[in-house]
This record gives C-alpha cells, structure tokens and sequence, in this order.
C-alpha cells in the first residue's frame, strides 16, 4: 500500500474502508461455508447415483443381450426408434452461481416397433435404457454443479484469503501509523503551548 498522509480525512477514510473490508471478508467466509455444504451434499447425491447407474447399465445391457439372443440383433429395430430430446435444461441461483437443472423425461410405454418378430424381452431392454438415460441426466446435473461449486469455491476461498491477510492487515498498520503520528503531534502542540503560556507567564 502506498504511503499516505497522516490525516484525520485519511484515517476517516481507511477506517471506513477496514470496516467494508472485513464486512466484505465476513461474506465471503459465509459464501464459501455454504457452497461447501451444498458441495458436499451434491457430492454424497452423486456417489449414490453412480452406483445406481452401474446397476442399471447392468440390468439395461443384459436385457439387450438377452433380447438380442431371442430376436437376433436388435440394430435394425434401434433405428427405427425415434431420436429422444426430451432432456430440458433450467438453471438455480445458489450465492450466485448457476447451477443446471436436468429434466428427463419419465419411460412411457409408446413402442416405435410393432408386435410382430419382437417380444416382452424387447420392451424389457427398452425400459431399461430409459432408466439410464434418466440416471444419466441427473448425474450429469450433479457432477456438473460439483464443478461450478468448486471453482466458486476456489475464487471465493481466494478472496477471502487477499482480504484477511493482505487488505485488513494494511489498512490496520496504515489505521496504527497514521494514528501514532497524529497522537505525537498532538504531544509536541500541547508541549509547545505549554512553552509558549510559562514564557508568557515569565513576562508578566
């Protein structure tokens, strides 16, 4: 921090901005504390997800097998289904960082197949797929947030670090400094009246 004059305007002045500065550090500590425990909660919510997912890649890929096997392969019925874009996106606001929401729509049981050289193991297989596409949807939001958390974490954690030990730390030596040579010199006036009144007082 450059030298400043000691004034009273300027020792106004940094006080002022002492006070907005650990104001500013309060926030920031309480920001970072509360994207932590949304982190960490989204963290718990995708390990869950995670496992769930590997079951359900399971089952969805068994039942392909299986269908496969009764059908033969299902590569020219996977064609015909149509394109799924059901997935919306949407945003939230949490201490001002936008995290996705993933909308997946739910299985609804509308075959793009007839009934003819297909069968219950084929409606299994699709059923399942569906399931993964949901999982995958909400594990995408999860992680995603996870991320977006984390650098908001990072930038905050940065902040709050400059604030207390570089912005309070300086205005609180400038507050000190400035505030010693304003006592002094108040020392040296009421020293120097002192000198002038018994001079007077001598003359008289």
């Amino acid at each position: 921090m450059p030298v400043i004059a000691p004034t009273k305007g300027n020792l106004s002045k940094i006080k002022r901005s002492l006070a907005l500065a650990k104001m500013g550090y309060e926030l920031m500590d309480r920001k970072r504390n509360i994207l932590i425990r949304e982190m960490m909660m989204l963290i718990d919510s995708a390990k869950q997800i995670q496992a769930e997912i590997d079951t359900t890649f399971t089952r969805a890929y068994s039942a392909l097998q299986e269908a496969n096997i009764k059908l033969g392969a299902c590569q020219d019925i996977a064609l015909a289904t149509p394109v799924d874009d059901s997935l919306q996106l949407g945003y939230r606001s949490v201490m001002g960082v936008e995290i996705p929401i993933v909308t997946a729509s739910d299985f609804e049981a509308r075959l793009s197949y007839g009934f003819f050289g297909t069968d219950s193991s084929l409606d299994k297989t699709l059923y399942e797929f569906y399931r993964v596409k949901k999982l995958c949807a909400t594990l995408a939001e999860v992680e995603t947030s996870v991320y977006r958390l984390a650098n908001a974490i990072k930038k905050a954690q940065k902040r709050a670090n400059a604030l207390q030990n570089i912005i309070i730390p300086q205005y609180t030596a400038s507050i000190a400094y400035i505030t010693g040579v304003l006592e002094e010199r108040e020392r040296e006036e009421f020293s120097r009246l002192k000198v002038i009144k018994a001079q007077k007082a001598k003359k008289t």
